[in-house]
């Protein structure tokens, strides 16, 4: 039993040797029929991490001819489904430029836009990707809007949005809990000018209101009246839109002090200017 352990082993290794060695002769010495016929088996085997480099020996010797598209939609499908995303969608890319007509173009148009959303990283960094990729799925959803693939295109690119509000809305939260009020208001007051149908539009002027509230009360006496009727003016404006928000009480006890500050503020500045 231990004897046909051994050479089972032993052909296993023999086999995946000669299967390397095989491979390694048709990537470095083979002719471009046998790297094409080795990288389409490999491909349709999916192993996409060894079909790559033969399809990039590929591109050059077979560039304007009929068999370039095939190649060109292997190689960024390769590169998608070896998760390399940034690769992808630019192979992808790459395609749909040079073969428009293709019966592959919606598919690659789909998984173009699909690569950006991949490659996308969460919402406090760099958004590059994310911006491309909702360029992508908006054509897509605009050049398709039959497709299969389309209620799939509508969510990512709702995920997308999302994603970037997040990350705006967090960029004001910032300025606010820096003490920055100044900058908060402005950069809430932005974020809901150009962000309609936000899930963070509520909190932002929420916290537009509790910026301009902390900002008047911390003011100095020739500024501090006009800084708490803006105040006043965040609350109305809040609650014209959001009159059952659980926000509310604790508003309604902030206004107050409002109230009582700015009447204090006049009588201060009445017995200073008599």
């Amino acid at each position: 039993m231990q004897k046909l352990k051994k050479l089972l082993y032993i052909f296993i290794v023999a086999t995946l040797f000669v299967s390397c060695s095989e491979y390694q002769k048709v990537l470095n010495k083979g002719t471009n029929a046998d790297r094409y016929k080795m990288a389409e088996d490999l491909y349709k085997q999916g192993e996409y991490k060894k079909a790559i480099p033969l399809f990039e020996k590929l591109a050059g010797p077979y560039a304007g001819k009929p068999q370039m598209e095939r190649i060109q939609y292997m190689t960024a499908d390769s590169y998608y489904q070896a998760e390399d995303y940034s690769l992808s969608s630019y192979y992808f890319s790459k395609f749909i430029t040079n073969y428009p007509k293709s019966t592959k173009i919606d598919e690659a148009a789909y998984l173009s836009a699909k690569s950006y959303f991949l490659a996308s990283p969460k919402y406090s960094l760099d958004q590059t990707d994310t911006d491309k990729a909702l360029e992508a799925f908006q054509n897509y959803i605009v050049t398709y809007p039959d497709s299969d693939r389309a209620e799939d295109a509508n969510r990512y690119h709702q995920d997308l949005t999302t994603r970037l509000e997040k990350k705006y809305f967090e960029v004001a939260n910032q300025y606010y809990h820096t003490e920055d009020y100044k900058a908060a208001i402005v950069a809430f007051d932005i974020f809901n000018e150009e962000n309609l149908g936000s899930i963070y539009r509520e909190d932002a002027y929420y916290y537009k209101f509790k910026a301009s509230y902390d900002l008047g009360m911390k003011s100095v006496l020739s500024k501090k009246e006009q800084r708490l009727l803006d105040a006043k003016q965040a609350y109305y404006k809040f609650t014209k839109y959001y009159a059952e928000s659980d926000h509310l009480k604790e508003m309604d006890r902030m206004l107050e002090d409002i109230d009582r500050e700015i009447l204090k503020t006049k009588e201060e500045i009445a017995s200073i200017t008599q």
